[in-house]
C-alpha cells in the first residue's frame, strides 16, 4: 500500500477521535472528507477488499431503516459489516465509514459493506463502490432545489446502472418510476412489493408523484394505492403493470405506533415476524432489506432473529423516555412521507403532536411542499398541534388552511420552549409525537442530549 493511502487513513482516524472526543461531532463526514483529499481513490481502494461485496442502498424514503436492517440481517448471519451507520451518506460518510474499518496497514477489517447512498449522488458513487447488491426504494419528490424532479433522479438511476451488469437488482415493484428505472436491465432483478389490498386507498393522493405511463402518457388504472403512488397499476393503452414481486408481504396488521405485523415471503420461503416499527412505509423497508439480504445468501433464520430484534434509528420511529412521557420521533421531510405518517396519526392519535419544519440547506431551502402535505386529515385529532421550527408560521398557516381550529393550535418557533409546550398537553404514560424535518430533528435531539436522554446520534 502507499504511504500516501496509509498516511490519509492515519490522519482521518485521528480527525475522528479528535471530533468525537472534542464533541464537534460523530466524525461521520470529516474523516472521510481529509481522507479523500489526501488520496482521492481511497473509496474505491478500501471497497475493493470486502470479500462478500457491497450493499448500496438509495430512494427518497427509508434509505438508513434499510440499510441498518441489511447490516443487522447480516450480522445475525455472521458477518462482519462495514456501515455508515449514523446515515452519512454522501461520498465522505461512506469514505468515513470504510476508513474506520481499516488498519494503519490499509486493510479494511470486514467482510461485507452495507451502504445507504444519497440519491443524487447514486449515479457517482456506482462506478467507485461497484456493490453486489443494489436496492432501489422509491422516488418521490423531495428537496426540488437540490435533487430536481424525480423523472430526473431516475433517468441518472437508470443509466448508472447500465454500467454495473454484474449487480443484482433489488427494486420496488409498486412504484411505477422505480419499477421503470429497473425494466429491461440486463442484471438479475429482484422485484418486491405489498400483496394486502386492505392496506391500501383506492385513489391516488393528491401529492403523488407519478399518475401517467412513461412509455404511452396515458394515465395509470390502480387496482390499490398502498402509498403516494406506490401501488397495482396498470396502463390500459400499452399493457405495462407493475411487475409480480418476487419477495412480498401478505397479511399485514398495522398496530399504530406499537409496530406491525405481516407475513414476509420470498421463493421457497415465508416468515410471519413482528416488526417493531410503525407504519406501512417500514413493511416496504424491511421487504426491500429481506430482498437484499436473501441475494447476499443470508438464511431465513438469521432474517428472522434480525427483524425481530430490530432497534430503530435515531430520528427515525425512535422512542425516548422523558418526564415520564413517552416521546416518538418520526423523521417528516416531504409530501410523501408526511402523509404516510398523518395517516397513522389519524388512526391513532396521540394526546399531542409537535410538527417542526426547518429549512436548512439539508432539509432544502423550499418549504413549498407543506402545501402538498394532507394535513386536513388532523382536523378531529390530536388535542393540541404545536408549529416549530424555523418555518413555523409558514407551516400554521398552512395549519389554519386545513382547517385545524385555533384553539387546537400553538406556534412556538423555539423548539426548546415548543417541547414543553407541547408536552404539557400529555398525562405522564401518555405519548408526545414529534415530527420534525432532518436538523429539526437533530436541534431536538441535541436538547434531549443535555437532559441526558438521548445518546449521540452516532451510538443511537
Amino acid at each position: 500500500m502507499s504511504v500516501r493511502l496509509r498516511l490519509a487513513i492515519l490522519l482521518a482516524r485521528s480527525a475522528a477521535h479528535v471530533s468525537r472526543g472534542l464533541r464537534w461531532g460523530g466524525g461521520t463526514t470529516l474523516p472521510g472528507r481529509l481522507a479523500r483529499r489526501i488520496s482521492p481513490g481511497i473509496v474505491e481502494i478500501l471497497a475493493s477488499q470486502l470479500p462478500r461485496g457491497i450493499v448500496a442502498v438509495s430512494g427518497t424514503n427509508g434509505k438508513t431503516t434499510t440499510a441498518r436492517l441489511v447490516a443487522e440481517m447480516a450480522q445475525a448471519a455472521g458477518l462482519r459489516v462495514v456501515h455508515n451507520r449514523a446515515g452519512a451518506n454522501l461520498p465522505a460518510g461512506i469514505a468515513s465509514a470504510l476508513v474506520g474499518a481499516a488498519d494503519l496497514r490499509a486493510r479494511v477489517q470486514g467482510d461485507v459493506g452495507v451502504f445507504e447512498v444519497d440519491e443524487a449522488a447514486f449515479p457517482l458513487l456506482l462506478p467507485v463502490l461497484r456493490p453486489r447488491v443494489v436496492v432501489l426504494l422509491n422516488l418521490f419528490r423531495d428537496q426540488l432545489d437540490r435533487y430536481g424532479e424525480v423523472e430526473a433522479v431516475a433517468r441518472r438511476w437508470r443509466t448508472a446502472l447500465q454500467g454495473l451488469p454484474e449487480a443484482i437488482v433489488c427494486f420496488n415493484a409498486d412504484d411505477p418510476q422505480v419499477a421503470e428505472v429497473a425494466r429491461d436491465l440486463p442484471q438479475a432483478t429482484v422485484p418486491f412489493g405489498v400483496e394486502d389490498e386492505r392496506c391500501g386507498l383506492e385513489t391516488l393522493e393528491d401529492a403523488a408523484d407519478v399518475r401517467y405511463c412513461y412509455r404511452c402518457g396515458a394515465p395509470y388504472t390502480y387496482q390499490v394505492v398502498y402509498l403516494s403512488h406506490a401501488g397495482r397499476y396498470r396502463c390500459e393503452r400499452c399493457g405495462v403493470r407493475r411487475p409480480d414481486p418476487a419477495v412480498y408481504a401478505e397479511a399485514i396488521h398495522l398496530d399504530g405506533m406499537r409496530g406491525t405485523e405481516a407475513s414476509v415471503v420470498w421463493p421457497g420461503g415465508c416468515l410471519r415476524v413482528r416488526i417493531p416499527l410503525p407504519g406501512l412505509y417500514n413493511v416496504y423497508n424491511a421487504l426491500a432489506a429481506t430482498a437484499a439480504a436473501l441475494s447476499l445468501g443470508v438464511s431465513g433464520g438469521a432474517l428472522e432473529r434480525a427483524l425481530k430484534g430490530f432497534r430503530p434509528a435515531f430520528g427515525r420511529a425512535e422512542r425516548l423516555r422523558w418526564r415520564g412521557r413517552e416521546l416518538e420521533i418520526l423523521l417528516a421531510k416531504n409530501p410523501a412521507g408526511l402523509n404516510a405518517l398523518l395517516r397513522m396519526v389519524a388512526r391513532h392519535p396521540p394526546a399531542s403532536l409537535l410538527v417542526a419544519i426547518h429549512d436548512r440547506t439539508a432539509d432544502g431551502r423550499d418549504v413549498s411542499w407543506l402545501w402538498d402535505v394532507d394535513f386536513e386529515g388532523l382536523q378531529d385529532s390530536p388535542k393540541r398541534i404545536v408549529a416549530s421550527g424555523l418555518r413555523a408560521t409558514d407551516l400554521a398557516l398552512r395549519l389554519r388552511y386545513a382547517g385545524i381550529p385555533e384553539e387546537r393550535l400553538v406556534v412556538e418557533p423555539d423548539l426548546a420552549r415548543a417541547l414543553h409546550t407541547a408536552a404539557q398537553g400529555v398525562p405522564e404514560g401518555e405519548t408526545l409525537l414529534v415530527l420534525p424535518t432532518y436538523t429539526a430533528m437533530l436541534e431536538l435531539r441535541r436538547i434531549l442530549q443535555r437532559e441526558g436522554v438521548a445518546p449521540d446520534f452516532w451510538e443511537a
